[in-house]
């Protein structure tokens, strides 16, 4: 930073280097690495929760609507297909079930590393059904990737957890 390099040289810091040095530390103030991970822990949850609420019916209980949708409309477009989902009724209650529990987890911070990678496996699987969404799958899989490398941050449980583990060490 220019700042650095007056205080090496000795010289004199020019306005307009002391202005970008206030307004880079404005930005890595506003995007604190633990704040970043917590967003993305949530814009990554909120599609497939969203997604999860309208295939229950109740508790544990799937609504024909998501049935219908593996059967009928939902198909992998694969090579030499597409392709109709094997066991469609399972599918639906695997699929409603991770898009659940695994945005939980991440809101929580807790599992993150395991829930992101549960959701990149998912993002594949519906880039898989509906390939014109490339570029939300895109964005999903990039969330998921970052916090499976860089983890859930400082505002999570795994981090309480972690630091309650090494007190009792």
């Amino acid at each position: 930073m220019i700042t650095d390099q007056r205080i090496a040289t000795g010289g004199s810091l020019p306005s307009l280097g002391l202005l970008m040095d206030k307004a880079n530390l404005l930005v890595q103030t506003i995007a604190a690495p633990s704040l970043v991970q917590f967003v993305l822990r949530l814009a990554l949850a909120v599609p497939f929760w969203r997604s999860g609420m309208l295939k229950w019916g109740g508790f544990l209980r799937l609504n024909d609507t998501a049935v219908t949708l593996f059967s009928d409309e939902f198909m992998l477009h694969l090579p030499g297909g597409p392709y109709h989902f094997p066991a469609p009724a399972v599918m639906a209650f695997l699929s409603g079930c991770g898009e659940i529990m695994f945005p939980i987890l991440l809101v929580l911070g807790l599992g993150t590393r395991f829930a992101a990678l549960g959701l990149l496996f998912m993002t594949v699987i519906v880039e898989f059904t509906v390939p014109d969404g490339w570029p939300i799958h895109l964005t999903w899989a990039a969330m998921a990737l970052g916090l499976m490398a860089y983890g859930p941050g400082h505002i999570s449980l795994d981090h309480l957890v972690c630091r309650a583990r090494s007190r009792t060490q």
